[in-house]
């Protein structure tokens, strides 16, 4: 094995992860055409918002959300489903060369869904910055599986198919063996090995019949074990305003989700909101014999990928997300079973509860901030006065500038609820499964991928305390004199 002492020999780990980004895009629009037209939608209005915003204070509005228009062109994520530990380790070790991570834990069985899932990011917030790729991975969990018959066939085909070539297992293991880098040489052939992982394949690794009796289980489980790859099944890009993005693609005629997944709309946004054009339709050709070679194919069709759009907001603190939670069961239960008009009305009425304003939601505790010194104190030491911390006081008196931290991440019900929608069952449109009891288990999806998880609170804490130890050093007090 050659050693490489030379740092420079080796390729910076956001640089190619924004490369594969790049590659991983471009692929996906050659498969899914109207992706590309997706892309031109939320490009043009983001351009459109972004006008509009300038002048604005940002104090009171969304602009408050701070992300470079560099950033909102690159950002991406995109969603992979797994069936297997070995898969989920292998998928692990691919993401790290491209300096992406497991940050959080989501039990999709309490949606129906027989899997649960971490996202696979950056954990730096200069890697965010260069290029914030995430891959929200979802693994099978067979055990909750009700039909036997379902849960045995299902790992008999994924025991039996190879996504991942000989070449990529060879250069994981040269990455490996070299920090965790590649060279430039090594990196070019790495990235197509690794799109194969997640590239769509025409030809499936079932027979139709065995199909047709995972997908009578639910279509999600015939996603998962039926074909030769871990095709991509959505690629995402980031929109300022989502509301205008889902009437452009109804307006281009696409075929639109009915409402938007997540927190209504808000003068300011708060977490996630997603939306979708539907899954389509796409020839595949299943063996006649388990044997995926050109004789005896039998032509049918798939319904698995779609466009997916995120608007992203201020990641909330637990004392904020136990709000959103309570509020959004609230509103659920008063909506009960209407029109996604008189869902959307409910949910908004609901909301009314929860603080609009960025003052309000930072001295509620209810989101995460990052602060920077905006003036140099006077000579004279600060002192506190009246009930307010120093913190805002100095905030109030423009010493400190506060704003809102990005949620990086996603939230369990808003990605069931767009897998539902464009993977439903059928009749009646119930797209649960039939699942054995519900439960959630992190240390199972800890011990399939042979790391911990990162917690996503914690990572978001930490990333304010930074900023406030910086302010501390520039402004020469304590964090207890600050707070």
């Amino acid at each position: 094995m050659v050693s490489y002492d030379d740092n420079s020999s080796f390729v910076d780990g956001d640089e190619l992860r924004t490369n594969f980004a790049s590659a991983m895009s471009a692929m996906y629009r050659q498969e899914v055409p109207l992706y590309g037209d997706l892309i031109n939608i939320v490009r043009d209005v983001n351009t459109s918002t972004l006008q509009k915003r300038q002048g604005h204070d940002s104090s009171t509005t969304s602009a408050a959300i701070r992300t470079s228009s560099e950033r909102l062109t690159l950002e991406r994520h995109g969603a992979i489903r797994l069936g297997t530990p070995y898969e989920l380790q292998t998928v692990r070790r691919i993401f790290e060369v491209l300096g992406m991570h497991p940050v959080g834990y989501y039990d999709l069985s309490v949606a129906g869904l027989p899997m649960h899932a971490t996202c696979f990011r950056p954990k730096e917030v200069s890697s965010l910055d260069r290029n914030p790729f995430r891959v929200f991975t979802t693994l099978l969990r067979p055990e909750l599986l009700a039909s036997e018959e379902a849960r045995k066939l299902s790992l008999a085909l994924l025991g039996e198919r190879k996504i991942f070539t000989d070449r990529l297992l060879e250069l994981l293991n040269i990455a490996e063996s070299q920090g965790g880098k590649l060279t430039k040489d090594q990196a070019e052939v790495f990235i197509p090995q690794a799109l194969l992982t997640f590239s769509w394949r025409p030809v499936a690794a079932a027979t139709l019949s065995q199909y047709n009796l995972v997908k009578a289980e639910h279509p999600i489980l015939a996603d998962i074990a039926c074909f030769q790859s871990s095709h991509i099944n959505h690629l995402t890009p980031r929109t300022l305003d989502i509301d205008a993005v889902q009437e452009a693609m109804h307006e281009a005629g696409m075929a639109v989700k009915s409402r938007i997944e997540g927190p209504p709309p808000r003068r300011c946004p708060i977490l996630l909101r997603q939306t979708s054009f539907l899954a389509l339709e796409e020839a595949v050709k299943f063996p006649t014999n388990g044997n995926t070679e050109e004789k005896g194919l039998v032509e049918a069709s798939h319904k698995a990928r779609f466009g997916e759009i995120e608007e992203r907001g201020a990641a909330v603190t637990s004392k904020g997300r136990e709000l959103y939670d309570k509020l959004l069961r609230e509103s659920m239960k008063k909506a009960g079973d209407v029109s996604p008009k008189d869902v959307d009305a409910a949910v908004a009425e609901t909301f009314k509860q929860y603080p609009d304003d960025w003052s309000q939601l930072r001295r509620q505790g209810l989101i995460f901030c990052e602060f920077r010194c905006a003036k140099k104190l006077m000579d004279k030491p600060p002192k506190r006065h009246g009930d307010d911390s120093l913190l805002e006081q100095l905030i109030s008196d423009g010493i400190i500038e506060a704003s809102p931290i990005t949620y990086e991440d996603f939230l369990p019900f808003s990605a069931a609820g767009i897998f539902q929608s464009n993977l439903g069952s059928g009749a009646g449109g119930d797209s649960a499964l039939d699942l054995k009891p519900s439960s959630s288990d992190r240390e199972g999806l800890e011990k399939a991928i042979q790391r911990k998880l990162l917690d996503a609170d914690e990572w978001y804490a930490r990333a304010q305390d930074q900023t406030l130890d910086a302010v501390c050093a520039e402004l020469g007090l304590t964090k207890e004199q600050l707070m």
